[in-house]
């Protein structure tokens, strides 16, 4: 014996080899007989190198004693210290399974079942299992020769031998082999019943799919006939009575245990069905009553046992509906919805620990894969697998998923699988929880490779695999593409001509010649990109038609495709990224506006995603992120016409961004309906055209001072938002009304200054004017003191002069939308409060100032309106249009302002909701007021992203004005009740404006 406070050199070299009860080993090892495994270096070695050693001692430890005589004993021990590869495989399972340890004890000569190490032993098939079972005449035999080939299966898993693809695809194989046992004695049992029908076994599940675990219900369904001559129903009531002993002898428990349940609950009615059916009844029944989740289990349905030509038959019989059953009124729907009840039935206390249900587990895969397979396996048989890793490989393959994903979820589910293994081997128990305990915990790492710190690491990596599984699950199985694709009728969610040329006919395409080539050069081929474009286009070519012009969208698809061809993230981003491909096919096919902007830049098409990847979705950008953006990019450049090339750019992909936004916010689509309020989009658009010229001035600004001054400019300058720009109001293709500002620095000469001033505005507009495919951005500065013959620039003291002594009242009409947008500000700020008092004056307008205003107005109406234009369709001049919603407002604020603070705005809608706020005007009037207002603006960006040009005006061609009304909301053959209903607002409008304005 160790004296007391010392330690053996056996107690260290089992505490170093991984033992956690070194004592308790030791004392185990103190017995003579065990002598040459105390003694023996490399199989403490090898001990210590399974899961459990502690464990693995104690296995070997009652191996040994079941051993009978000494002879027996002896072979034994000398096999296991000379045979490196039994010593492996025997106390690898000995370490990682009490249960196989208890056989073993039991059956101490089943280790021999081990010893065989020869290539052919590695992946042994059902004919090798069946060879092992063919002995077992009785329910306790097949037990134990179960078993026996289970040790074999467990001993290659724990080991390395097998992967755990391979592991799951043996235990199916040995289900399949037991299951025919099971039958062969059940026949044998009643030898009339088993002459009196034809009986198979339809594999289900795991097994049906060769992934089945180490525990596990093995799902079957039963299909009977009758043999030649005989009764149906006597045939069918043997074959139930076969059917139900052969499960029985699988599924009770002996002496030697259970195997595992024999699980009929999937056939038809479930438990309340008959548990034998014949195929004629099968057939019936899914035709007229199955359910979305009976076909889904269908996919893994896989003749094992009995009869199996009759068993391939129902397999036969039963695949198209399997392959038809996404066609079904909400498939996509109530597949989800089946995922998520599964999740909310399980235990809170169960949640965090479910390895197969909870999210993030195997389910998630496995549903992800499957539903995938449903919806595209109709159009591709290569994706008709029962094996949820071949289905994955498949649908990576055929670019279905996107090879990183398919890696990804391949890697995190096998690391699942084989936590899931290790668990269930333990004591061979069907469970699929996630031990509590650290020693339980401890033994499932190691096995897993996981030695430094094995609870830890196991923690740490089933997370970071759960984390992976649950986001790709939600991103493959919540893909709005899928339920777009299950929504195509049967054939067209293939592309072979004959079925394209009709569904282009069919869907309004007005040249499908034209358009069957460019399906032919965008999917034609055998390359991952033709694979995926196989995919898309389908239902692209249906959001198309839901357009006014469905060739110009494919068109562009086909344009947009060929200039990102060999970008990796750009079919990804169609495939997976939300409504990317949806948002695309609205964007391509409702005018020319947003295409010519992506055609000059397609990698905005990345703009188009969720909002979470590489373009940061259609949120318009705040001005102070855009403003930091172009100076950054103004300061790398390389001059001014270089640094406004680099403002444009930022300019042209963020005016994409906007018009992105607003073509999807009006015409919506299928995940989320256009419901946007008018108003709001009218805003969005206004605010962020006027936020992007903003910083595009500021940073023209910046590189002309930077160009001709370096850092300061001799004088302080800034640049004053008028008209639309400073009421945050402009449309796509707005000129940019300014005025320009400067004040002298202190000591620098007045005509220094004004010399430098004039030349930065000369500059700016030199350089905004550069010829370009970008759109053009216009500075228009004839609202400025004298308009055309007045100087470009002036001081702050000049404006004063000039405001004190001559100002106009449509000056101060026009200052009412004055704004800073760029420059100096604090000068801007100066300029404001130098203009406030004329624009809001205190003692209000008196009445030769609003008769002057209602006779510039009445001027302008008849000067400005083009010959031959229908003034109640006019949008800016006609009645009830834009210019009378704008002065009516702005008559308000004159007279008003200086007493309502609401009133003092440069937006027109709030200082029109702020006069109705004040009682200056009745809030139904106002309203009517508002909506003439934002109609007439919608109609303007409207014909901007229809025509790729500017128009105040219905556009005169057919297509056009669909595509307009199709903005606003109208469908096909709804043009008239578009103009009838503008027509109307706008006469209602200018009723208010003839009673507010001109005084009734």
């Amino acid at each position: 014996m160790t004296a007391p406070g010392r330690r053996s050199s056996t107690f260290t070299r089992l505490l170093r080899h991984g033992f956690t009860d070194p004592s308790a080993a030791e004392r185990l090892l103190e017995a003579p007989e065990l002598a040459p495994v105390r003694d023996d270096p490399v199989l403490l070695e090898a001990l210590g190198e399974t899961a459990d050693p502690d464990l693995a001692l104690h296995g070997l430890v009652r191996l040994l004693e079941a051993q009978v005589g000494d002879t027996a004993h002896r072979e034994l021990l000398d096999t296991v210290i000379a045979a490196k590869p039994l010593r492996d495989r025997l106390l690898g399972v000995l370490g990682a399974s009490a249960a196989l340890a208890e056989h073993l004890a039991r059956h101490s000569g089943d280790w021999h079942a081990l010893v065989t190490y020869e290539p052919r032993d590695l992946h042994p098939g059902v004919a090798e299992f069946e060879r092992g079972l063919a002995e077992a005449t009785d329910p306790v035999s097949l037990r134990v020769a179960y078993r026996r080939c289970l040790l074999s299966i467990a001993a290659r898993d724990v080991c390395g031998t097998t992967d755990v693809a391979e592991s799951a695809a043996e235990l199916a194989d040995l289900a399949t082999a037991t299951l025919r046992a099971a039958l062969a004695i059940a026949r044998a049992a009643a030898p009339e019943d088993a002459a009196a029908c034809r009986l198979a076994v339809i594999a289900m599940g795991k097994c049906g799919g060769h992934e089945l675990n180490y525990v596990s219900d093995v799902d079957v369904i039963f299909v009977g006939e009758a043999t030649d001559g005989a009764d149906e129903s006597k045939a069918l009531r043997a074959a139930t009575r076969l059917a139900s002993h052969m499960m029985r002898i699988c599924s009770e428990t002996t002496v030697e245990g259970s195997i595992w349940p024999v699980d009929a609950n999937l056939r038809p009615e479930g438990r309340n069905g008959p548990l034998v059916r014949t195929l004629s009844s099968h057939l019936a029944y899914y035709q007229r009553w199955a359910k979305t989740w009976e076909f889904q289990a269908l996919l893994k349905a896989r003749p094992v046992a009995g009869d199996i030509e009759l068993g391939e038959e129902y397999v036969a019989a039963l695949e198209p509906l399997v392959w038809k059953a996404a066609e079904r009124e909400n498939f996509v729907a109530d597949v989800q919805k089946m995922r998520r009840r599964v999740v909310e039935n399980i235990p809170v206390a169960e949640l965090d620990r479910q390895l197969k249900l909870g999210p993030g587990g195997l389910r998630d895969v496995e549903f992800a894969v499957q539903l995938l397979q449903l919806v595209h396996g109709r159009a591709d048989a290569s994706l008709r697998s029962g094996t949820t890793l071949d289905a994955l490989k498949a649908l990576a393959a055929g670019g279905y998923v996107g090879r990183a994903d398919a890696a990804q979820l391949d890697d995190a589910y096998r690391f699942l699988r084989s936590m899931e293994h290790r668990i269930q081997l333990y004591r061979l128990r069907r469970t699929h929880l996630v031990p509590e305990d650290d020693a339980d915990l401890r033994r499932i790492g190691r096995s897993l490779g996981l030695r430094s710190d094995p609870v830890a690491d196991l923690n740490r990596e089933w997370r970071r695999h759960a984390g992976v599984v649950r986001r790709l699950h939600e991103k493959l199985f919540y893909r709005p593409l899928l339920d777009a694709v299950a929504q195509l009728a049967p054939g067209e969610a293939r592309l072979s001509s004959e079925a394209a040329r009709e569904r282009l006919v069919a869907l309004g395409y007005a040249d499908p010649a034209a358009a069957l080539r460019h399906l032919e050069a965008l999917a034609s081929g055998v390359t991952r990109k033709a694979a995926i474009q196989r995919t898309l286009l389908p239902v692209l070519l249906g959001w198309f038609a839901d357009s006014a012009d469905p060739d110009a969208g494919l068109l562009n698809f086909r344009k947009v495709s060929d200039a990102l061809g060999k970008t990796p993230w750009y079919l990804r981003l169609l495939r997976d990224e939300g409504a990317a491909a949806e948002n695309l096919a609205r964007v391509l096919s409702a005018g020319r506006l947003a295409p010519d902007l992506l055609m000059r830049a397609p990698e905005a098409v990345a703009l188009l995603g969720d909002g979470d990847g590489r373009g940061g979705g259609l949120e318009p950008r705040p001005r102070a992120h855009l403003e930091q953006e172009i100076l950054a990019a103004v300061g790398r450049a390389e001059g001014g016409a270089q640094a406004v090339t680099a403002a444009r750019g930022v300019r042209r992909r963020e005016l994409f961004r906007t018009a992105a936004a607003d073509i999807v916010g009006s015409y919506g689509t299928e995940a989320q309906p256009a419901e946007a309020d008018q108003g709001a989009l009218v805003d969005l658009v206004g605010g962020a055209v006027s936020d992007l010229n903003a910083a595009t001035l500021a940073g023209t600004l910046r590189a002309v001072v930077r160009e001709g001054w370096g850092d300061t400019l001799p004088t302080r300058f800034a640049v004053i938002g008028m008209g639309r720009f400073g009421g945050h109001e402009l449309g796509y293709g707005s000129d940019a009304d300014v005025l320009f500002v400067h004040e002298p620095r202190d000591g620098v000469d007045e005509q220094e200054a004004a010399k430098a001033a004039n030349r930065v505005v000369s500059e700016m507009r030199r350089l905004l004017q550069i010829p370009s495919a970008d759109p053009p951005l216009l500075i228009d500065a004839d609202l400025r003191p004298e308009g055309k013959s007045g100087p470009m620039v002036r001081t702050l003291k000049s404006y004063e002069a000039y405001y004190r002594r001559w100002s106009l009242v449509w000056e101060s009409q026009a200052l009412l939308r004055a704004e800073p947008v760029a420059g100096d500000e604090d000068l801007g700020r100066r300029f404001i409060e130098l203009i406030d008092p004329l624009r809001y004056p205190a003692a209000g307008l008196g009445d030769d100032a609003v008769r002057e205003i209602r006779r510039l107005k009445a001027r302008m109406e008849s000067e400005r309106l083009p010959r031959g234009a229908d003034p109640k369709l006019h949008t800016k001049l006609g009645p009830g249009g834009l210019s009378d919603v704008e002065w009516t407002v702005q008559l308000l604020q004159l007279r008003h302002g200086a007493h309502e603070p609401g009133l003092r705005t440069t937006r027109t809608r709030a200082a029109l909701a702020a006069a109705a706020a004040a009682d200056l005007i009745p809030t139904e009037e106002a309203a009517t007021l508002d909506e003439a207002w934002v109609l007439a603006t919608r109609v303007r960006n409207a014909v901007m992203l229809v025509r790729g040009r500017a128009g105040d005006t219905f556009p005169s061609d057919p297509r056009e004005l669909a595509a307009v009304g199709r903005y606003l909301g109208y469908g096909p053959g709804r043009v008239g009740d578009m103009l009838d209903d503008y027509r109307r607002t706008a006469r209602r409008a200018r009723g208010v404006v003839d009673e507010l304005f001109y005084g009734g």
